[in-house]
């Protein structure tokens, strides 16, 4: 059953995955430098620190005397770190002696870094200008709803309802993976789409900041450029107001499509305009394993298989329906049951059993997160029993020998369907087989051969 393979990549990831010349120019900017030290390992932002003033190649070999030897997995670890991103340059001589030395434009914008202080790519609003900015508990919500209007707009997308409030940037994102469409037809949710309503909010916005960066060159954008504004934006300070002046031409053009996101939310002043970072545009230097945020649950398992969410949140409803049969919604109370038809249509819609659990143990009410377990083992048993009831016959494309002309032709017959790894079935007693469809057109030229 297809997967959407999410990796828990934080921004490192993605600087790595840079072309040399790419990387090269991003650490031409100074504060994308110290942004990266700040994310490195511990042990690899002590190797940069180290070796912050030594302007000869280091061995590898003086390296290792500078941890104990119950720490030789961690010093792999942040060597490989520093390597994959260029800050190390690892060279090998004739001797076979490993060394290593720091990137020079890295290290010398480190070097100011150490002597005049801290570099900011632009200062945050005045003390002295009277702007209301909303407080930090307003941005959260505006975030939560601005995040949760964008994955409406996904599930009215596959429902033939016009979107609104995404734009056609963000809606390509959609259609390179969650959405499909075919000529005259409405856009539907692939099976990766409804995967991906089931993950936590961390993992969804990373699967669509690696979508919006893969596919940034169709727009015009350079992919550095983006991840260099993406990367300087989750170091700002959350609910700090920034002048929108000091962005350039294809920053002020990203910004908007975070707004959709409700990575940033856009303040109008009476001469100027700003923008201030949400807690989802900060979140991004945090990597999926080491977040610690997580949003409060809602949801309520009984051992009957009835579902209580207290949510008023329609994405909220959407989402449990895609597994569950909704019975009926009050204001703040969503009342379902887990069915077994519902979790078939759920099947067959590419999600899988320990998707749903996963889902309904991240966001167990705190009433029952608590519990161990917090989803009734009778409910996770039977979801787990219902999806492997659907597995039990696999079809798979094949063709049917008989009347074979004497018992050598068939046995040689089986044994290169064997040989090719394609004997699906064999009556030795009436000379019958079944071999797989890919071997079928062998397996007709070697019968041939055998009359």
């Amino acid at each position: 059953m297809p997967q959407v393979k999410i990796i828990a990549k934080n921004f490192m990831d993605m600087v790595s995955s840079l072309p040399a010349m790419k990387l090269d120019k991003l650490y031409e900017n100074a504060f994308i430098c110290e942004a990266i030290l700040r994310s490195l390992p511990p042990l690899a932002k002590k190797y940069v620190l180290q070796t912050l003033y030594i302007d000869v190649p280091i061995t590898a070999k003086s390296m290792e005397e500078w941890v104990l030897p119950d720490g030789s997995s961690k010093h792999r670890v942040a060597i490989d770190r520093l390597i994959q991103l260029r800050i190390f340059t690892e060279t090998v001589d004739r001797r076979r002696e490993t060394t290593y030395r720091i990137h020079p434009t890295f290290q010398t914008n480190l070097q100011k870094l150490v002597t005049l202080g801290e570099v900011l790519p632009r200062e945050p609003m005045s003390s002295d200008i009277t702007v209301r900015l909303p407080s930090l508990e307003d941005l959260e919500v505006y975030a939560l709803a601005q995040w949760e209007c964008f994955l409406l707009q996904l599930i009215n997308s596959a429902q033939a309802e016009r979107p609104l409030n995404i734009s056609p940037s963000m809606m390509k994102v959609f259609q390179r993976g969650l959405l499909s469409q075919r000529e005259k037809e409405a856009p539907r949710l692939t099976e990766s789409g409804f995967q991906f309503l089931l993950m936590d909010t961390n993992a969804q916005l990373w699967y669509i900041i690696r979508e919006y960066i893969s596919n940034s060159e169709e727009r015009g954008v350079d992919p550095a450029d983006l991840i260099s504004f993406l990367l300087e934006l989750s170091f700002h300070v959350t609910g700090k107001a920034y002048n929108s002046n000091t962005l350039t031409e294809i920053q002020r053009s990203l910004i908007k499509d975070l707004t959709d996101l409700g990575l940033v939310k856009l303040q109008q002043g009476r001469k100027e305009s700003w923008f201030i970072p949400t807690k989802l545009a900060t979140n991004l230097s945090v990597s999926l394993t080491d977040s610690s945020a997580r949003k409060q649950g809602f949801v309520v398992v009984e051992t009957n298989f009835r579902l209580y969410a207290y949510s008023s949140s329609k994405l909220h409803s959407e989402v449990l329906r895609l597994f569950s049969r909704i019975e009926y919604q009050l204001p703040n109370l969503i009342v379902g049951a887990i069915t077994k038809e519902s979790l078939y249509n759920a099947f067959e819609n590419g999600i899988a059993a320990e998707q749903i659990i996963t889902f309904l143990q991240q966001n167990a009410h705190p009433r029952v997160a608590e519990r161990i377990p917090s989803v009734p083992e009778n409910v996770t048993d039977q979801i787990r029993l219902w999806e492997s009831d659907l597995n039990r016959v696999e079809m798979s494309p094949a063709h049917y020998y008989d009347e074979f002309p004497s018992r050598d032709v068939f046995e040689a017959a089986c044994d290169y369907a064997r040989e090719w790894n394609g004997l699906l079935w064999e009556d030795s007693k009436s000379m019958r087989i079944v071999v797989k469809a890919e071997i079928h057109s062998h397996m007709r030229e070697h019968l041939r051969r055998q009359k």
